[in-house]
């Protein structure tokens, strides 16, 4: 996906801090995780189609501490599809 297509996912959010989203992959197995809109980096990344997100598996560390490290550094073209989950997964 290119970053103009993923942007405009994100946009259509309402509360970016709530909602989770698989993430499917053109070559890899999907992923539920959590972009991270608000590092100092965002625009950066958004511009070279990388978006940083935060995994499944550490999703209960970044609500307590929001600590942007626990994030993972994705290539957005290797996205294939993006679909909203409002709850986290079980």
């Amino acid at each position: 996906m290119n970053s103009t297509d993923i942007q405009k996912f994100l946009d259509k959010q309402n509360d970016t801090k709530k909602e989770y989203v698989k993430i499917s992959f053109r070559k890899r197995p999907a992923i539920q995780g959590l972009f991270i809109r608000g590092h100092r980096d965002y625009a950066d990344l958004k511009a070279k189609n990388f978006w940083r997100i935060v995994p499944e598996s550490q999703f209960a560390s970044y609500q307590q501490t929001k600590d942007v490290s626990l994030a993972k550094i994705f290539c957005g073209t290797d996205f294939s599809r993006l679909v909203l989950s409002t709850g986290a997964p079980e």
